[in-house]
């Protein structure tokens, strides 16, 4: 085992998105493991948007502290146990990503116990998806459901789960021609609405013609505001992600605000909840078990954008934030 390991740090606040020049990787000496922590040597780990809102600061509602200069990064992480309460060679899932080599404490290590077929599948990002959909939104058979940010960890994930879910049509959004072949071609989806082609609404009125029944949103802005205008009476709407506000450079990640019709959300029905795990502590376990048997079936796939090297991690987040991702964007070590 080298006597020393690399890491990623904030090297400052970013003036707008954050470039690569805003991160730097550091190497110091390896941690080591007390009575209560373990070393984990890390495999991979997630590159997720909410780390634009820590960075700026804005973590107001946010069970995530703030990123301040010299601050390492961290987030959901894979690794294996190389020394101290936990049984050598053991996989684990902690938050102490962007190192090589962690101490998270045994207490706050999960056990992959081959729930999923493959241990990075740990780090999909289906749980929101699914919670929103079977717990707010509830997709039912013959829904025509719209999925904003289509393209991104939770949209790649939630076509396929409104359709496993008994969804007639699923259609999606993202902002590249060739993102929007991949989720027809690959995942499913029924139809993609383009993000500045013509207007989103104009689109989206055009590929579900009956209007839609359920919305799982991700990004809020104009995108929000078109599907109020094509939904049904009694039409579900579950928003899972605020990308509009998190990847503006005039914005700091903890502000989205958008317009809706309020007339029409009152006259035809239309309910809007915010999804969030923590109200829902019984979804992980359910989701985990379903998916683990959809993906040994065939009927579910886990995109993800693989970024090789620690080499390569300072750029990870300035990279899915230009939407250089498909699906999860995940580190390799």
């Amino acid at each position: 085992m080298n006597a020393t390991h690399r890491l990623v740090r904030l090297a400052r606040r970013p003036d707008g998105l954050p470039t690569p020049d805003d991160f730097t990787l550091v190497q110091e000496p390896i941690p080591v493991s007390d009575a209560s922590h373990v070393l984990v040597r890390n495999t991979h780990f997630l590159v997720f948007p909410g780390l634009r809102t820590l960075i700026g600061g804005e973590t107001r509602d946010v069970p995530l502290p703030p990123l301040h200069p010299g601050d390492t990064l961290f987030g959901p992480a894979i690794g294996e146990v190389v020394d101290g309460g936990l049984q050598k060679g053991q996989l684990v899932l902690h938050l102490q990503g962007w190192r090589e080599y962690a101490t998270p404490a045994a207490a706050e290590c999960r056990l992959l116990d081959g729930i999923l077929p493959e241990p990075v599948a740990h780090l999909a990002q289906g749980s929101a998806a699914y919670g929103a959909l079977t717990r707010l939104a509830e997709v039912r058979e013959g829904d025509t459901v719209f999925v904003t940010g289509a393209a991104g960890a939770v949209g790649t994930m939630a076509g396929q789960v409104a359709r496993l879910l008994g969804a007639a049509r699923v259609v999606g959004s993202t902002g590249s021609p060739d993102k929007a072949q991949r989720l027809e071609r690959d995942l499913g989806y029924d139809a993609v609405v383009l993000r500045g082609a013509t207007p989103v609404g104009e689109q989206l009125a055009e590929v579900a013609p009956d209007g839609v029944d359920v919305v799982l949103d991700t990004v809020g802005g104009e995108q929000l505001t078109a599907a109020v205008h094509v939904a049904n009476r009694g039409a579900r709407f579950a928003l899972v992600g605020a990308l509009d506000g998190q990847l503006s450079p005039d914005r700091a990640g903890g502000s989205a605000p958008t317009v809706l019709d309020t007339y029409r959300l009152l006259t035809r029905g239309i309910t809007v909840s915010g999804y969030n795990g923590v109200d829902h502590p019984d979804v992980e376990a359910e989701w985990e078990a379903r998916f683990g048997d959809w993906l040994r079936a065939g009927d579910i796939r886990f995109p993800y954008t693989p970024v090789r090297g620690m080499e390569r991690a300072p750029g990870a987040l300035p990279a899915l934030i230009a939407g250089r991702s498909f699906g999860a964007s995940i580190v390799e070590l």
